[in-house]
């Protein structure tokens, strides 16, 4: 008799774990929520162009200012990607472009032509376009995603999470999303020097999709609570084109 109860109870057990989805299909079912959630007129898979201005104002540990920007970011998407950021500082124009095949720095009109500044470069306008462009770009084959368990935020915000994975000498990425809108509003990374913690405060609707609008990066320790504020943004005047 107890044999056939403990085959009973295993039973189910392997019943309810088969039923249950893996960490990595929750994860993309949230993000499919959360895309939904960013997408109201417009989407992003009919998306082949996209243009906007950002301000960034970079902060020292102890308040001071260190720096500010001012870009207009130009990034093609279809047929293939191509990428351009101008800017001006201290009198001298920089752009820094992407062809989709060669990497190209102009400072002043001069034309760059180190490697090692122009593969930095590369990296920046990645990095660009790959923070405006969530929560769609997580979907991409690249990393491994896993939903992790809810935590609540420094601010006391409940989020659902997603863990994303790229891979062994990569940073760590965690991306918060509220549970009942399934709108993204931040997300957090481990690097090899510091913890960030970011924030969208505010959203664009003016393309009929909810892209960045204002954020703040906080460096913080690794149970999250804020040292001090790192970074403010302001994304701004967004053109879109559409297929």
């Amino acid at each position: 008799m107890k044999k056939i109860v403990a085959f009973c109870f295993f039973s189910i057990a392997l019943l309810i774990s088969s039923c249950t989805p893996s960490p990595e299909k929750q994860a993309r079912e949230l993000l499919q929520k959360s895309i939904t959630a960013h997408e109201k007129e417009n989407s992003w898979e009919n998306l082949s162009a996209i243009k906007f201005r950002k301000w960034t104002r970079l902060l020292n540990e102890d308040g001071t200012i260190e720096s500010e920007t001012d870009q207009l970011n130009e990034f093609r998407i279809k047929p293939y990607f191509e990428g351009k950021i101008s800017w001006t500082k201290d009198s001298v124009a920089h752009v820094s472009s992407w062809d989709g095949s060669q990497m190209n720095y102009l400072m002043g009109g001069n034309e760059v032509l180190n490697a090692d500044f122009l593969a930095q470069k590369k990296k920046d306008l990645d990095a660009a376009f790959y923070a405006l462009a969530q929560p769609w770009e997580l979907l991409d084959d690249g990393p491994k995603l896993s939903l992790a368990e809810q935590k609540t935020l420094e601010n006391g915000t409940l989020v659902d999470v997603i863990l994303v994975d790229y891979g062994p000498e990569s940073d760590t990425w965690w991306y918060y999303f509220d549970p009942i809108t399934h709108l993204m509003i931040g997300n957090e990374v481990q690097l090899k020097d510091h913890r960030s913690l970011i924030y969208n405060l505010s959203y664009d609707e003016s393309s009929g999709m909810l892209l960045h609008g204002n954020r703040e990066s906080f460096r913080v320790n690794e149970k999250g609570e804020k040292l001090y504020l790192r970074a403010a943004y302001r994304y701004y005047d967004y053109e879109l084109i559409f297929e």
